[in-house]
């Protein structure tokens, strides 16, 4: 392994991992937005719509991202409606996360007992005062580390994005390996970079658990 290679590579892959590391971030936040919502629908089980999120679901946890990434890129564009690699990344991304996230946080909705359901309406809580104080605030707690295992699942995804042209992390390692056939040390640098995303996350999501559960036993 050659350090000269490696100090020459450093600035192609600082790039790509910003551009990695912003796919992933932006999608997790989109998935989690589209998780909340899709899990409220199924938490009150709005006929029509419960239908719709359930397919959806299915279609999203049970299919593969590049698969997905290929029908948005390629195959949308059949029919009018193109994107570009970024907007597919994170779209993509973004499809496949909201299946993971609402089914955590919809196991955290359906861990609340009813009794604190009825509690709550009993003090004069309307529904809406009910998810906000007393079920969402539980619900989260509960699903959290399955929130953040999708977490690092999605980041790690990110590595499908050169599928679609995207210049990540991937991308460029396999770019310099067919360039110049460096590959330990594009490899190597490919595997610290992404040590580089995800450990704050993985550190950050067992902080909020160990502060959550201490929290909880009163500590």
């Amino acid at each position: 392994m050659r350090v000269d290679v490696i100090l020459e590579y450093l600035p192609l892959y600082l790039k790509a991992a910003l551009l990695s590391a912003g796919i992933g971030l932006s999608s997790i936040v989109l998935a989690i937005l589209i998780g909340m919502i899709a899990s409220m629908i199924l938490y009150y089980r709005i006929p029509f719509l419960k239908r719709i999120i359930s397919f959806y679901v299915e279609v999203s946890r049970n299919t593969p991202l590049m698969i997905q990434l290929f029908f948005i890129y390629y195959g949308l564009p059949k029919i009018g409606i193109a994107t570009s690699p970024l907007v597919c990344g994170i779209v993509g991304l973004s499809f496949l996360g909201g299946g993971y996230m609402c089914e955590s946080i919809r196991g955290g909705l359906e861990s609340i007992s009813e009794s604190q359901v009825e509690s709550a309406m009993a003090l004069g809580m309307n529904k809406k005062q009910t998810m906000r104080y007393v079920i969402l605030p539980q619900a989260l707690r509960a699903s959290l580390s399955g929130l953040v295992a999708n977490m690092i699942f999605m980041l790690k995804e990110t590595s499908v994005l050169s599928a679609v042209s995207l210049m990540d992390l991937m991308f460029t390692a396999k770019d310099l390996i067919g360039l110049y056939y460096k590959t330990t040390e594009a490899l190597f640098l490919l595997v610290v970079f992404y040590l580089l995303i995800l450990t704050p996350v993985i550190l950050l999501g067992h902080l909020a658990e160990r502060r959550l559960t201490y929290g909880k036993m009163g500590v």
